[in-house]
């Protein structure tokens, strides 16, 4: 492989280019810093290799032969690319930046993450656009790896082992709270686990978190309705006997939206954690590291202004089970 290459000095295609361009030794050993006689040493070491004479002198000027412009064109596009991407990495400014980011969420990680963010970036990074996707898995290790996407909003669990690869920042903590339609009084765990259930699935799993916890009880509960998406999911609720398992800081929002009530669930689960994750070989290293930077600061400003301004009903529906 390369065979061409490995008997080639690499040193002497910019010699080619400037003497190219210029049509001249002079300017050409002028633009690399060379002396005319070192030049055309080496441009001589070139013809030797190509076994073409490459210029030809004609009054002052250095003319190309055929096979030299043909070669030209070539060897410009390589040492434009290869100056480009070999380049140290230039500081990464949000204010005059058009980067697009790409980032793998759930409907909860955007709904949790991305009102904040937006409103935050709007006058530090006004260039800067979003494209975000849903994928098949978790975590997004494969696209991370890929550079399919630039980060993923997802969560874990105090027990899940890190993944080598991945970089992760904790973001916030949450907790499953039940939601029912609004005329239910109570929860019991034998109603719980007699009651039809809407699971959200944002990675198309056979089943829910909340089944695993279930099964190590030696308990299971009957899903009715699986859905990816957590949209529809309160409305259904609230016109159904259905109960749903959602996350405590997106149930006391779509109580507002929604006739639905919340209960704590009745069997303990542990909270889980929502992370920013990225590949720790991420080739956007400055502009990630701003934009994780920037994420965390946005969900920390609101989980403060959130927490300031919760009345105690809604301080006593946030807090962990098994303090209510």
């Amino acid at each position: 492989m390369h065979h061409v290459l490995r008997r080639l000095d690499l040193n002497l295609l910019p010699i080619f280019d400037a003497v190219f361009r210029h049509r001249s030794v002079r300017l050409a050993a002028a633009e690399l810093a060379m002396s005319t006689s070192a030049l055309s040493h080496a441009l001589t070491r070139l013809r030797d290799f190509l076994q073409d004479p490459l210029f030809y002198r004609e009054g002052h000027k250095m003319c190309p032969s055929v096979y030299a412009c043909q070669l030209a064109p070539y060897i410009a596009d390589a040492l434009c690319a290869l100056n480009q991407h070999l380049s140290p990495v230039q500081p990464f400014d949000p204010l005059s930046s058009k980067e697009t980011f790409r980032i793998a969420v759930t409907d909860y990680t955007a709904f949790s993450v991305f009102p904040g963010l937006m409103n935050s970036i709007q006058q530090t990074a006004p260039g800067i656009d979003f494209e975000l996707c849903y994928l098949p898995h978790n975590p997004a290790l494969n696209e991370l790896l890929a550079g399919e996407v630039d980060l993923a909003l997802s969560f874990s669990e105090p027990d899940e082992v890190r993944h080598p690869d991945l970089e992760e920042i904790d973001l916030f903590s949450d907790e499953f709270v039940v939601l029912s339609h609004a005329a239910r009084t109570s929860l019991t765990l034998e109603a719980y686990l007699a009651a039809g259930h809407l699971v959200v699935t944002p990675w198309n799993e056979k089943r829910g978190l909340l089944d695993t916890h279930l099964a190590r009880l030696g308990l299971a509960r009957r899903i009715t309705l699986k859905t990816p998406s957590m949209l529809s999911s309160p409305f259904i609720v609230a016109e159904s006997e259905l109960l749903m398992a959602i996350p405590s800081s997106v149930a006391r929002r779509l109580e507002t939206l929604a006739s639905v009530k919340t209960f704590r669930l009745p069997f303990a689960v542990p909270r889980f954690t929502v992370k920013i994750y990225s590949h720790k070989r991420s080739g956007k290293k400055n502009s990630t590291a701003w934009l994780k930077n920037t994420i965390y600061r946005s969900v920390q400003q609101k989980t403060d202004g959130d927490a300031a301004g919760l009345s105690p009903a809604c301080v006593a529906a946030a807090a962990p089970a098994g303090s209510r």
